[in-house]
């Protein structure tokens, strides 16, 4: 038997650790001197009190199992913003078959991979399935496709994609063997928005090649300008929801991850496949936690708020930074993709231990972003660094000003 692949080792927040786990950090710029941590993009922003009390209301239920398929007042909140954000036909979704609640988008994420393998795989008769993946992209896409079994395929995201993956470009054969594509948009790390016409055409794509295409919009609500389009708003227009799942949650959307609560909508096949997983290896939400989600779901005014404060943080880094690292600031999300390979470095694991070092400042390598890579040698993401820009700007301001100084 071949060996199973270590998972851990593909998390790039375990390689980040490895990476500056024998050095000293250095005195940051901030007026204690200690250590910051951007690596990670933990919201400072506050969940709003209706949530906490439609919680305490719902206490009663901590003394019960969650309900497999979520409470109906959930549902109905995730239906009710689903039709108002997309502009969906009021009869387009049907909540109790087209979504289900999870712990977040990532547990949707991962137990879709394994719903899709398993299908995919019965179709080629035992067969290896392919999953495609952006390079660079979020871990957990290719984590799962490893978990199930799957060969992950990298398809190339850089500024001669549009920093989107074009699926249709992807090897004949591991297009044949597709289970899954993963789209996300706006684009972690890059912040790239997918247009709607490039989303039907990678619904069609995926319809004529009868693989899931899985749309990743947990920055959906951190953006400039006009709202992203969105995967079942393209389906809306296309007559069906077929080969469609996205993934949603509210940790970014209101800066509550610690609920850990979210949604997989789309194709009723899908959505009751991942289900059938969820129900053997996840856990359902809880019932308060459901009460808090759908108080969350049903109020615009602070995810408005936060949308505000990300936007004030990328205009003080746009300030700082300029295009010094050929940085511009992003449709959408809150990260900063630098190439540092503008300044004294040439890979991004150089610059995180300068980072660390000589500033106290932690930074994620880019080619860590590619997931599963024997190396990051010659990945899209090797001369980048990810860093959240969700701290406020009394510590971004000196802390930027100091990453200015040493990665030039």
């Amino acid at each position: 038997m071949s060996a199973a692949p270590d998972l851990l080792q593909l998390n790039p927040f375990h390689r980040l650790n490895q990476l500056l786990a024998d050095l000293t950090p250095g005195r940051s710029p901030l007026a204690e001197g200690q250590p910051v941590n951007l690596s990670v993009g933990d919201p400072r922003t506050s969940m709003p009190a209706s949530a906490e009390q439609a919680m305490a209301e719902a206490a009663a239920g901590w003394s019960r199992y969650a309900p497999a398929r979520g409470h109906p007042g959930y549902l109905a909140a995730v239906h009710a913003w689903l039709n108002r954000r997309y502009g969906l036909p009021a009869d387009f979704l049907d909540p109790a078959r087209h979504i289900v609640p999870v712990a977040g988008s990532r547990e949707g994420l991962f137990f879709a991979v394994l719903a899709a393998v398993a299908r995919k795989r019965a179709a080629l008769g035992g067969a290896q399935p392919t999953v495609l993946l952006p390079d660079p992209g979020y871990h957990v896409y290719a984590g799962a496709a490893r978990a199930a079994g799957a060969e992950p395929v990298y398809v190339q995201c850089d500024a001669t994609t549009g920093q989107l993956p074009d699926y249709a470009q992807a090897p004949d054969d591991a297009l044949a063997r597709a289970a899954l594509a993963f789209l996300c948009t706006p684009a972690n790390p890059q912040g790239a928005v997918a247009p709607a016409e490039r989303l039907a055409a990678a619904l069609a794509e995926a319809r004529r090649r009868d693989y899931v295409l899985a749309v990743d919009e947990c920055y959906s609500e951190i953006y400039s300008g006009a709202p992203p389009a969105g995967g079942l708003q393209v389906a809306a227009a296309s007559g069906g929801l077929d080969n469609l799942l996205v993934f949603n949650s509210l940790s970014k959307r209101s800066g509550a991850p610690g609920l850990r609560l979210g949604f997989v909508a789309g194709d009723a096949a899908l959505v009751r496949a991942v289900e059938g997983f969820l129900r053997f290896g996840g856990a359902g939400p809880g019932i308060p936690l459901l009460a808090a989600g759908a108080a969350l779901w049903g109020e615009e005014t602070h995810v408005a708020a936060n949308r505000a404060y990300y936007a004030r943080n990328l205009d003080l880094a746009e300030r700082i930074l300029g295009n010094a690292f050929g940085w511009r600031k992003p449709a959408g999300g809150f990260f900063l993709w630098l190439d540092v390979s503008a300044g004294r470095f040439q890979d991004g694991e150089a610059a995180a231990r300068a980072l660390y070092t000589e500033g106290g400042i932690t930074f994620l390598p880019g080619g860590y972003l590619s997931v599963g890579r024997e190396s990051v040698e010659g990945a899209p993401g090797q001369r980048f660094l990810r860093a959240s820009l969700a701290e406020p700007p009394a510590i971004l301001e000196p802390v930027l000003t100091r990453v200015a100084e040493i990665l030039l």
